[in-house]
């Protein structure tokens, strides 16, 4: 991947973040800090992808990247979390994977379709255990720092 590739995933899932928030209708001052999470997570996502990760192992520490981000901004900004975490999710959902398994059932493939929703299921699910995670660590993090005062 070349650097102007990088640049243009950047502004695009950027954009494509903020887009989803403006269609949530999360608060303007919201928008900004939940697209530069949404970018975080898709350059985790990609750097795990580059170095062999796979896509269920990128979108999990995307996942966790962005459940971190999103409570830190949440506190920084005096905002519920789930108005930065849920609109940087979007560049992480399968929904091209989504979208081949219903064309190949409708299409009569079964066998690939079924391939394809077990990519679903799992992307999914490391998503969902990602947060799981994100939600541990700040457990974590906010324990060391009380011990640590």
């Amino acid at each position: 991947m070349t650097i102007m590739e990088v640049v243009i995933a950047m502004v695009g899932n950027y954009v494509a973040t903020i887009a989803f928030g403006i269609l949530l209708n999360i608060p303007r001052r919201a928008l900004n800090l939940s697209g530069w999470i949404g970018v975080l997570g898709y350059l985790l996502y990609q750097v795990t992808i580059v170095f062999g990760g796979g896509y269920v192992v990128g979108n999990l520490l995307g996942a966790v990247a962005i459940g971190v981000a999103s409570l830190q901004a949440a506190r920084w900004k005096k905002m519920p979390m789930i108005l930065f975490n849920i609109p940087a999710l979007v560049p992480l959902v399968p929904g091209g994977q989504a979208y081949e398994m219903i064309k190949n059932f409708a299409l009569g493939q079964n066998d690939t379709a079924l391939t394809f929703l077990l990519q679903v299921v799992m992307i999914s699910g490391a998503i969902a255990f990602g947060f799981l995670l994100s939600e541990l660590v700040n457990r974590l993090r906010q324990r060391a720092w009380r011990h640590h005062r």
